[in-house]
């Protein structure tokens, strides 16, 4: 049986939802004052990079940027073997900050909460928001997203991948179909 695949957004489209995330960000924030960016590893990471770029635009000043990396924190890590453990990058301090985990696609909801034991375990932020460039529904966990690129309702055999090209920049986004 051959997949399909559908673009569902595409790099301009991606650019438009990233800049109306940003402004989101910043209004519900009141500004960039004790704002961070921290993306999941990997996709999210490179979103946080683009959020931190409009940020800047529109604010200039730029909002520290991390990445963390939920390898040892995955509630299925004994079933699924040895996975490579990535690096985690927060080159500031946590506490008091407002930081906002930034990932590309939401589904179950446990790379969220991986992320947030893994924000704990680093300090203690004054809030933790959750921005997505999707949200794709099926939650396991009650986590829902503070802002969202796009809601993309799908079957639970279906599948959302976001493509990023050679310097990490989102190129599009594509509904994978069994």
């Amino acid at each position: 049986m051959a997949t399909s695949e559908t673009v569902i957004l595409d790099e301009s489209g991606i650019g438009r939802a990233l800049t109306r995330i940003a402004h989101e960000i910043l209004e519900r924030n009141k500004g960039v004052e004790n704002l961070a960016l921290v993306g999941i590893r990997s996709g999210g990471d490179h979103l946080a990079v683009q959020l931190q770029k409009r940020i800047a635009d529109i604010e200039k000043v730029e909002v520290p940027c991390g990445t963390v990396d939920i390898t040892m924190y995955r509630d299925d890590l004994a079933a699924r073997g040895n996975l490579p453990v990535g690096k985690t990058d927060i080159p500031f301090p946590l506490d008091g900050k407002r930081v906002v985990l930034v990932d590309d696609v939401l589904y179950t909801g446990r790379t969220i909460r991986a992320a947030m034991d893994a924000l704990i375990d680093l300090g203690r932020p004054r809030a933790i928001h959750l921005a997505v460039l999707i949200d794709r529904g099926h939650r396991e966990l009650p986590i829902r997203a503070d802002y969202v690129g796009r809601n993309v309702p799908t079957a639970q055999e279906e599948d959302v991948k976001v493509r990023f090209d050679t310097v990490h920049h989102p190129v599009e986004v594509r509904l994978i179909k069994p």
